[in-house]
């Protein structure tokens, strides 16, 4: 059926039976046989069709959903899926994953989850139509994943407003691009005239937000255009039609770009998608293979009556997605239904920025950047501090039962660069915030964002540096830190399947606290970290350069704060206050106490940090972005006495390799009696501390 063929199928269902907000057609465009056996698994690709009502009170709250409407009055859009599941559905667990795409990533089946015989989907949610959410020109091919959306009219124009984006980094007379974290600005401007948009620059930013301002930019000296040695200033025209723009949009400078310096723009721009919407499209796909046996042409679900129960996933960016989706009040269909029993928000502990007309949902809490504002918390609870009314992400669902039980995981990378801590004390940091009966948290101390490889390796596996995943922040002065996620996450895997299909109890929750005293303001004096580490000087500690704290900005009369909604109009947002950040306490090798007991923390080989310290460029000197950074430890005492290094040498602790082997199999079995570790890990990380050449 075509398109079009389906728009006036569904006008004339909508005369004869009322409005339909949910997916009424879906084309299977792939199977694939992915592997074989008793418990063979297949892929099938496909787009999911549906509507919108927007006077649906499920939709009602998605900003400008009423200047994205078609002839019939709903809003329509089109979603790529990708479904795994067993071949034969007799072997199936009877639990579906329902993962969130990253930035629009492909599908990645897991081990665990086909071993014991579940059901995974994605879908598209992020409908900017830029970098891995771009639409291909045939939409039966490709295998990221997107939503096709209404761009927001009025009087059958597009609107317009104004939106920012910044340079970071960048020198020499080549153009360069708007991006967001690493992708394109999704936004084209209104018009080519520079006159119209206002260039500044920045030649200082704390992590606090205190700016020192450089010279503006006349509009006679920078073009939308591209510029090389072979095109100079002003440089070969773009095209900046809405929906088929030159993304990323490139700027051109008269005299070059200043290496010293952040440019900053704000400028007329049009394209706004009814973002928003692309959440409703997810939770409709979800309900879909939940509980549909076929869509409205008589076409099959190929899991019908398969699905027990099913659970969200997101991680990091996909993780605020998660989060968003459950405070819009997503996780109820058209028909009153809880679409997922579970969700799980990893690495997440904001609310993507997705439901505001020009929204980044690609944006990672950089200066200027959405995605704290209004209640990042599970319960109830006042936001004195900014002004805002008492709420949390389970308000909506709370009223009609259908909050899912929720996991979720994270280290100490979002403490210090993604603005973890007022989730669990609130703005004003004066007391713990309960968490509900159907929540669980754990802290993964002193890790990366997202964890890294593991493994039993003293000294750096490479001499690289990592680099900052900011925007073009550089890199990194430490080594990255290698302690994993991956044995706490193969945990809640098994765990969030036995909760929602069997209500078998998972671990307890494990989190620093201000009760057990291992929560505190961050500082150094505060934290108790050492001084002389090598590597790390005391200047990274100075309140300009080390944790990002919450913003709070002023984006306008017609942005709702506490939803984070509407219409973002002063840019860039006056900042009224910054809030007060929390940090875990450390030991005196500096790594953190509290949380869920990981091996290599136990069995530590050095100091295992989740922040960096950005090596060059603008930002040098400050907290590197999220990633995080290791100090081993020296061999022997002459070594560390030598660098008069406080933290005693893997000598001093464990005498040589048999001693640091026992060391490691206490951790192990104390974690695994404990519930933190599965067996087939515990196993594993024993025969890898015995393999290692630590003090050998």
């Amino acid at each position: 059926m075509s398109y079009a063929t389906l728009f006036f199928a569904v006008l004339a269902s909508s005369v004869a039976v009322g409005a339909a907000a949910r997916v009424t057609e879906i084309k299977i465009d792939k199977v694939e046989r992915i592997s074989e056996g008793p418990q063979a698994y297949e892929k099938i690709l496909g787009r999911a069709f549906g509507t919108l009502d927007p006077k649906d009170r499920r939709n009602k709250d998605i900003t400008d959903i009423s200047l994205g409407l078609g002839a019939d009055g709903m809003l329509h859009y089109e979603a790529k899926f990708t479904l795994v599941k067993p071949v034969d559905m007799k072997v199936s667990s009877g639990f579906l994953w329902h993962d969130v795409p990253n930035r629009g990533e492909a599908a990645s089946p897991g081990g665990l989850e086909t071993d014991a015989g579940d059901m995974m989907l994605w879908s598209g949610w992020q409908g900017d139509n830029a970098g891995l959410t771009a639409i291909p020109k045939d939409r039966t091919t490709g295998l990221t994943h997107w939503v096709a959306l209404p761009m927001a009219r009025v009087d059958g124009a597009l609107v317009t407003g104004k939106v920012m984006a910044r340079i970071v980094n960048q020198e020499g007379k080549d153009s360069k691009p708007l991006i967001v974290h690493r992708f394109p600005v999704p936004y084209p401007p209104a018009t080519l005239d520079t006159a119209a948009a206002v260039m500044k620059t920045h030649l200082r930013e704390t992590v606090r937000g205190e700016v020192t301002e450089g010279p503006d930019i006349p509009s006679s000296d920078w073009a939308f255009a591209k510029c090389d040695a072979n095109h100079p200033f002003p440089g070969r025209p773009i095209d900046i039609t809405p929906g088929k723009a030159d993304l990323p949009v490139q700027i051109c400078m008269k005299n070059g770009f200043d290496p010293k310096l952040v440019y900053q723009l704000v400028y007329p721009a049009t394209g706004a998608y009814v973002l928003g919407a692309g959440m409703a499209a997810f939770r409709d796909v979800g309900s879909f293979f939940k509980y549909a046996t076929k869509d409205d042409a008589g076409v099959a679900n190929p899991v019908a009556g398969a699905v027990r129960g099913s659970a969200i996933r997101g991680v990091s960016q996909s993780g605020n997605m998660l989060r968003q989706f459950i405070f819009m009040g997503m996780n109820e269909d058209e028909k009153g239904r809880k679409v997922y029993d579970g969700a799980w928000a990893r690495i997440a502990g904001r609310r993507v920025s997705i439901n505001s007309r020009f929204a980044q949902p690609d944006g990672t809490l950089e200066l200027y950047m959405m995605g704290s504002e209004g209640p990042q918390w599970w319960t109830e609870w006042d936001d004195a501090v900014r002004g805002l009314p008492k709420k949390s992400i389970f308000t909506r669902c709370e009223k009609n039962g259908t909050c899912p039980k929720v996991f979720e995981s994270f280290g100490s990378a979002e403490v210090y660069a993604l603005k973890m801590t007022p989730e669990w004390v609130g703005t004003d940091a004066k007391s713990d915030i309960p968490l509900p009966a159907n929540v669980r948290r754990y802290y993964i101390a002193s890790t990366t964002h997202g964890g890294n490889n593991g493994g039993f390796n003293w000294q750096p596996t490479t001499s690289a540096q990592p680099t900052c995943p900011g925007n073009n922040f550089g890199k990194g002065t430490l080594a990255e830190n290698p302690i994993a996620h991956i044995e706490m996450e193969n945990v809640l895997k098994v765990a969030m399947r036995s909760w929602v299909l069997n209500n078998t109890q998972p671990p307890a929750s494990r989190y620093p606290t201000i009760k057990d005293g291992n929560l505190v303001i961050a500082s150094k004096e505060n934290i108790g970290f050492p001084s002389n580490i090598p590597g790390i000087p005391d200047t990274i500690f100075s309140p300009d350069n080390f944790i990002f704290p919450i913003l709070d900005y002023n984006w306008g009369p017609q942005f709702d704060h506490s939803e984070a909604s509407g219409i973002p109009t002063n840019l860039p947002p006056p900042i009224k206050s910054v809030i007060p950040m929390m940090a875990p306490r450390v030991d005196a090798d500096g790594n953190e106490i509290g949380g869920v007991p990981t091996v290599l923390a136990m069995a530590p080989l050095g100091t295992y940090l989740g922040w960096n310290i950005t090596a060059g460029g603008f930002h040098a000197g400050q907290i590197c972005n999220y990633i995080g950074g290791y100090v081993p430890f020296a061999k022997t005492k002459e070594q560390r006495t030598a660098t008069r290094d406080p933290r005693l040498s893997l000598e001093e602790r464990y005498k040589d390799h048999a001693g640091y082997v026992k060391v490691v199999i206490e951790a192990a079995n104390k974690a695994y009696a404990e519930g933190y570790l599965l067996g087939i890990d515990r196993d594993r990380l024993i025969r890898e501390a015995r393999d290692s050449q630590v003090l050998r």
